[in-house]
């Protein structure tokens, strides 16, 4: 069996991708969202010729190979390319199966816990604080995450006093038995993150995330090894051999790759693996509800060290329209969790009505 061609249906904010054998058969994957049209392009230029006419089963070897042939190109967006060829190999391999990806990786498919994540920093404390108990009481999330700080912040606020003012609103509204998480997106330095850490600490948070600039991981690591609390990151990380580094120096409490930013389920199951060697939590980043959550769904609810939940975003398909009715079935809370799709590979269908919008594009 060969791959025969790879197929991209793309717009500016995500791309799925078709892998296609020789005799028929046919896996979907997905490039990492957001400038998702470069991404394609760097697929079909840098990715799919070195694809082609390959073993689709031997996953491991060919996403090594394409990124040693290019290695005058790390980075990024190479990266995000290789994670739609690899996703799209497991969800083949998959159903050439007939197994689940979580069955294929010895777990299985279940209802998993997942925190609902907020993407929001234009939004008051007593009004994200209202969104909360409202989501509580209808889809029974136990688990909340929202942003603090400013993104790439340099120790300011979104708008003065926001973060002092979440804490409780937050707290107050959702009572002690609700798990609260907060994310910096990079905002801090390291002295600033600890100052804002035992506030947060105070307030029972349970969950500290990227306190500051990811590239400064020597700066998480003193924060890490300075609270009581967790310190979670890395999901900016692509490159492996960083991500030894990180977890080596135990930069984070919980290791969070991506799977389409990090190049792939293949490249995500070996940060997670030197994470549980190094008795370390893994929560993967799924920050939208693309296949991304899919993929994360199904990589939990097999390795040893995961966390206990999942990342949910909570989000509005009228905040991210693109990922709306891309597949079938949709993921749905209810009592806090989540089902992991238990059809062969993804277990999921892609949407023809949806591809039909896209910007297709061959490689053969």
């Amino acid at each position: 069996m060969q791959i025969k061609s790879i197929e991209t249906f793309t717009n500016q904010f995500v791309s799925l991708v078709c892998v296609r054998t020789n005799d028929g058969a046919e896996g979907w994957g997905q490039i990492a969202p957001y400038n998702a049209d470069i991404s394609a392009l760097v697929m079909h230029r840098q990715v799919a010729p070195y694809a082609l006419g390959q073993d689709p089963m031997d996953i491991d070897v060919l996403v090594d190979r394409i990124v040693e042939i290019q290695f005058k190109f790390p980075g990024s967006y190479l990266q995000r390319a290789l994670a739609g060829l690899d996703t799209a190999l497991w969800d083949l391999r998959g159903k050439l199966e007939g197994k689940s990806v979580c069955e294929l990786l010895g777990g299985e498919p279940r209802l998993f816990p997942v925190y609902a994540s907020s993407m929001r920093r234009d939004i008051t404390p007593a009004q994200e604080a209202e969104r909360f108990a409202r989501l509580r009481d209808t889809y029974g999330y136990t688990a909340f995450k929202f942003r603090i700080g400013k993104d790439c912040g340099h120790d300011e606020d979104e708008w003065p006093g926001r973060t002092e003012a979440m804490l409780p609103a937050i707290r107050n509204t959702l009572g002690d038995e609700v798990t609260l998480l907060v994310d910096a997106n990079c905002c801090y330095t390291a002295s600033k993150a600890l100052e804002v850490g035992r506030m947060l600490e105070a307030y029972g948070v349970r969950h500290f995330e990227e306190p500051c600039p990811y590239w400064e991981f020597e700066w998480a690591a003193e924060v890490s090894q300075s609270l009581e609390m967790p310190v979670a990151g890395g999901e900016q990380d692509g490159c492996l051999s960083q991500w030894r580094r990180i977890i080596q120096l135990r930069a984070f409490d919980i290791v969070q790759p991506d799977v389409c930013y990090v190049g792939g389920l293949t490249r995500a199951l070996r940060v997670a693996a030197m994470a549980r060697e190094a008795g370390l939590t893994c929560i993967p980043h799924s920050a939208n509800l693309s296949l991304v959550t899919v993929f994360s769904l199904h990589m939990m609810g097999a390795i040893e060290n995961a966390g206990p939940y999942v990342e949910f975003s909570i989000e509005p398909g009228s905040s991210f329209p693109w990922q709306v009715g891309m597949f079938d079935p949709p993921l749905e809370a209810s009592d806090g969790k989540v089902k992991i799709p238990d059809g062969p590979g993804w277990g999921v269908e892609i949407n023809p009505s949806w591809l039909a919008k896209t910007e297709r594009q061959i490689s053969e």
